[in-house]
């Protein structure tokens, strides 16, 4: 157990901790490192649950199998090494601010196992990047009967689920019985809409594999949303191209439908109409981890986020940050917050890491003010539509095929610039060509 320092007798480092490896997290964390750390100016210490990280917004093509996330994780004791600060294994638990501590909680092997036990941090500088989880809204047979995308973890079972049904489905059509997958997709944000393109994807690419007795005329897909159109937070036109592209790709596309229950093999709506259902999948809301309404003084909104100032201080204690989704940022001139979409935790990112810089030698927090580049879909390797905000007019532009695909890879190419730098992430890009030239167009494993 470490205990807090008492920075009157003590000449070690500013110590600064991270809770979370996620986008935001892990960006933030290799620049301090790389400046900060390097320097001996300060000690950085990043905490999270996993050993490795992928990029949230991919889930969805490792769900798929589009996308293979062994090649694209990052391990997190390497990355430390090569970008100078430490990290530790573990789930943060609790929380001590009259000590300035964390608590963390014990590291369980497979087999049950306490391998590291129940253990506290001492730090100067607390940020908190745990990211969201899925917000099921208390509907009934959820949690039971959902598959979920909020881990690397749940993405990969679900690609197991996944290879597991259509090659139940492909022998009950060599059988010459009925053989009719249903998927559902409850929840048509970005990463419902997405994740239904891929799956029509793999519904076309499994038959070439040895799956050919099952057509993709035989996988109903569908995506569910309670509001009148789908991707509701987004320009209608981006909606209206969204649901156009679905509908050609033979996804049918169920608006103004609240979920009411979930069941074992089918979903009931609000209007008592009962859908069939081999998979369902839940991608309707998000909100923080549950976690964090019981820590110990800082305040939270109904969906578990810590409110926070401009400055990403926490609103109860300014030796506490929080970025990400797992934060309720304001945003000036407007009633809501700062929306929980990757670019503004690479923004936040950005941010905090001059603010945390300042801190060090005295100087004021640095405000953040969130600026939105536009919005980017992308419908597998079918086409990409979105719109671009213009810099100086405010207004935003449509774009779509190639030169939307063009800026949609470019976000994950920045994320990669930003922990790995230029030299390294040109040399995985051009690994990532050589692998798909090489490799099955899906995973099949």
């Amino acid at each position: 157990m470490v205990a807090p320092r008492n920075k009157t007798n003590d000449s070690s480092p500013h110590h600064i901790v991270i809770v979370g490896g996620g986008a935001g997290g892990l960006e933030l964390i290799t620049s301090l490192g790389n400046t900060l750390g390097k320097k001996g100016k300060a000690r950085i210490t990043l905490v999270d649950a996993s050993l490795t990280h992928v990029w949230k917004p991919l889930l969805h093509e490792v769900a798929s199998g589009s996308l293979d996330a062994n090649a694209n994780e990052i391990n997190y004791r390497a990355h430390a090494r090569k970008h100078h600060y430490e990290f530790q294994l573990g789930r943060m638990s609790g929380l001590k601010c009259a000590t300035k501590t964390l608590v963390v909680a014990p590291f369980m092997g497979e087999d049950g196992e306490e391998v590291v036990p129940e253990r506290e941090i001492a730090y100067d500088t607390l940020v908190i990047s745990v990211g969201s989880t899925a917000n099921d809204f208390g509907t009934p047979g959820a949690q039971e009967n959902c598959l979920f995308l909020d881990s690397l973890l749940q993405a990969r079972r679900f690609h197991n689920l996944m290879l597991n049904a259509f090659l139940r489905k492909n022998h009950e059509a060599q059988q010459g019985r009925q053989h009719r997958l249903h998927i559902n997709i409850i929840g048509a944000g970005a990463t419902g809409v997405e994740l239904a393109a891929e799956l029509r994807l793999a519904s076309r690419e499994l038959p070439v594999y040895g799956m050919n007795h099952l057509r993709a005329s035989d996988v109903s897909i569908s995506v569910i949303e309670a509001a009148d159109r789908i991707l509701p937070a987004l320009p209608t036109r981006l909606s209206s191209a969204a649901t156009r592209e679905l509908e050609h790709q033979h996804v049918k596309v169920l608006t103004g439908q609240p979920v009411s229950e979930i069941k074992e093999d089918s979903i009931v709506m609000k209007d008592g109409t009962e859908l069939p259902s081999d998979m369902t999948i839940w991608a309707a809301g998000i909100k923080a981890p549950v976690f964090l309404s019981k820590l110990e003084g800082l305040e939270v909104n109904r969906d578990n986020q810590l409110v926070v100032l401009q400055t990403l201080q926490t609103t109860h204690d300014t030796d506490i940050f929080a970025l990400g989704d797992c934060a309720a940022c304001p945003q000036p001139g407007s009633e809501r917050p700062v929306p929980a979409r990757a670019q503004a935790a690479h923004q936040q990112a950005d941010a905090l890491f001059k603010t945390l810089c300042n801190r060090l030698h005295g100087k004021a927090a640095v405000p953040f003010v969130y600026n939105d580049h536009g919005s980017l879909i992308n419908f597998s390797r079918y086409t990409t539509v979105g719109n671009l905000m213009g810099n100086l007019s405010g207004r935003s532009m449509y774009i779509e095929g190639r030169v939307a695909r063009l800026f949609y890879v470019s976000l994950y190419r920045m994320h990669q610039v930003a922990v790995h730098g230029f030299l390294r992430t040109g040399v995985i890009w051009l690994m990532d060509k050589i692998s798909r030239a090489m490799q099955p167009r899906l995973k099949l494993h």
